[in-house]
C-alpha cells in the first residue's frame, strides 16, 4: 500500500495511527449491527477533524474490541480524537441499544478507561535509521 501525503497549510503529511479500543470489562458485546454503527460513527468524528478512517474492524470471535486505522491531519491529537470517539460511540451505542447491553452494564459505560494508539509506517524503524545515516554518503 502506498502512502500518499495530504496537503495542509504549510506541510505535507502522511500520519497514520493504529487504534484499539476494548470494551468494559471485556464483555464481549460487540456484534455486527454495533460493529457497524461504531464504524459509521468513528468515520463521521474523522472527518469532521480532518481525518479519515482508512480502515475498521472489530474482533466479531471475542466481541470485545475494535482495530482502527486512521489517517491523522497534522493539527489532531490523538488523544484528542480517541476520547471524542470513545465517547460519542459510547454514548450512541448505548442509547441504540439499550436492552441487549443491560445484563451487561448497569452503568452509562462501554468502553475501557483507556486505548492502544501504534504509529503505522510504511518502512521499519531500522529501515528509517539506515536513511537517516546515509544521508550525505552519495545519495
Amino acid at each position: 500500500m502506498t502512502r500518499a501525503l495530504r496537503a495542509f497549510a504549510h506541510s505535507f503529511c502522511s500520519i497514520q495511527i493504529h487504534m484499539v479500543f476494548v470494551t468494559k470489562y471485556r464483555h464481549p458485546v460487540i456484534t455486527e449491527q454495533i460493529e457497524s454503527d461504531i464504524i459509521q460513527l468513528s468515520r463521521s468524528i474523522c472527518e469532521k477533524n480532518r481525518s479519515y478512517l482508512v480502515e475498521a474492524k472489530a474482533d466479531l470471535e471475542m466481541k470485545d474490541h475494535i482495530h482502527l486505522l486512521i489517517d491523522f491531519a497534522p493539527d489532531v491529537s490523538v488523544s484528542k480524537l480517541a476520547n471524542t470517539m470513545k465517547t460519542v460511540t459510547s454514548r450512541e451505542i448505548r442509547r441504540r441499544y439499550t436492552t441487549e447491553l443491560k445484563p451487561y452494564y448497569w452503568k452509562p459505560v462501554f468502553w475501557k478507561r483507556g486505548y492502544c494508539a501504534v504509529s503505522g509506517g510504511g518502512a521499519s524503524l531500522d529501515v528509517i535509521k539506515s536513511y537517516i545515516q546515509a544521508q550525505g554518503k552519495g545519495d
